[in-house]
């Protein structure tokens, strides 16, 4: 289950130096000042030099942000405890104006821009909705840009949203194939007992598998000595692992958080089985019932092998019906079926497109798409012809 502690903590910075994209979570409890009442920019502006330092580094940075109902609840003067769903609605619509405002003047500080991403379950859950965001969101990565994540909670209602930002990182991070989710907490890890209780709890620093013995760690006692209780943080660690995430959970208190689990701070760190990238593939492969097909000529049949994206112009014959982000059969020109994927385009868009170059989408559709009809990081090869699937350096 764990191995020494000063491995482990050489392990988490380990980790956190190889990541290329990462995911920081950011609690409410960490946001706001001693009297609680307003964000505390200090902090803020202080966290958004750790985000700098990892930017220039190479880093890809999203920060998922908590927050927004309790700013939203300051300014409307509502009353402590519990409020209607349509007050906390109200409180939210507020708040994320707030919020988003004051990460982009940390991060400006920085001379980093940021941008706002309001997300709701099905926004992960759909595959339609999850490859706009996930495409919106590397986009802003490619430019240079921070997106601050947050649940749309305008619109959500207590039986339909995530239930806490925590497990929100993680659909994020398996979303964007994330290599790395940071969990920001008041805690500095797991431990086998409630620590502020009891003298003899062990802090974890390294955990292979979340087993049930290590679920157990996040129930009674020990459930809410972290904000927003550790059974959520352990049940974001399954989805994040799951996904080929590995996961930290590290103290948020003190000031450069990151710069801190960068020198070795303690943390405990949730390795994930497979990466990202290979965790995406085998899903897509493996887990999903074909609701179409695409068969390609020879030269598209060779590209996709060699892990490159699927384009219209090799593409010979479309079999629906199927929509964008429904995943379809690649056939070679024999019909053996080499690889799936998800649509970037409808069966009835493929259809015009089909034997087309890029430069002709617009002509064709009214508007300009997306130059593939399926991106590489959409593609899977079947068992047996997968090369280097997953490595990250052909982007399959």
């Amino acid at each position: 289950m764990g191995k020494t502690e000063k491995t482990s903590l050489n392990a988490a910075a380990d980790k956190l130096r190889d990541a290329g994209l990462i995911v920081i979570k950011i609690g409410s409890a960490l946001l706001f000042d001693q009297a609680g009442g307003q964000p505390d920019r200090r902090w803020m502006e202080a966290l958004a030099e750790d985000v700098a330092q990892l930017v220039a580094q190479g880093k890809r940075v999203v920060l998922v942000s908590s927050g927004s109902i309790a700013i939203g609840r300051q300014i409307l003067a509502l009353p402590a405890g519990r409020i209607k769903l349509e007050e906390k609605q109200a409180a939210a619509a507020v708040g994320q104006v707030q919020l988003a405002g004051a990460w982009t003047a940390a991060l400006a500080k920085q001379n980093i821009a940021a941008a706002q991403i309001l997300l709701a379950p099905e926004d992960t859950e759909t595959r339609r909705r999850h490859l706009n965001a996930r495409a919106t969101m590397h986009s802003l990565l490619d430019m240079g840009v921070v997106p601050v994540v947050n649940e749309n909670d305008t619109i959500t209602t207590y039986e339909i949203r995530f239930g806490d930002n925590d497990r929100l990182a993680a659909r994020v991070a398996a979303m964007l194939s994330a290599d790395l989710l940071i969990l920001l907490s008041d805690v500095d890890g797991l431990y086998d007992a409630n620590p502020s209780t009891d003298k003899s709890a062990r802090h974890i620093a390294e955990i292979e598998t979340i087993t049930e013995d290590i679920l157990l760690m996040g129930e009674g006692a020990n459930a809410d000595f972290a904000s927003g209780g550790m059974a959520t943080k352990l049940a974001a660690g399954q989805i994040a692992t799951a996904a080929g995430v590995d996961m930290i959970i590290c103290n948020g208190q003190t000031a450069r958080p990151i710069n801190k689990l960068a020198q070795g701070g303690r943390a405990s760190l949730f390795h994930a089985a497979l990466a990202p990238m290979a965790a995406r593939k085998n899903w897509i492969a493996g887990m999903l019932a074909p609701k179409g097909s695409l068969q390609l000529d020879a030269g598209a049949s060779q590209a996709v092998l060699a892990g490159k994206s699927l384009l219209a112009a090799g593409v010979s014959s479309v079999t629906g019906p199927f929509e964008r982000g429904d995943p379809v059969r690649l056939l070679d020109a024999a019909g053996q079926e080499i690889a799936r994927g998800l649509a970037g385009y409808s069966s009835a868009e493929a259809e015009l497109l089909k034997g087309h170059k890029s430069s002709e989408f617009t002509a064709l559709l009214g508007y300009e798409g997306r130059a593939e009809l399926i991106h590489a990081d959409d593609l899977a090869l079947l068992a047996g012809r997968r090369k280097n699937q997953g490595t990250g350096q052909e982007r399959l």
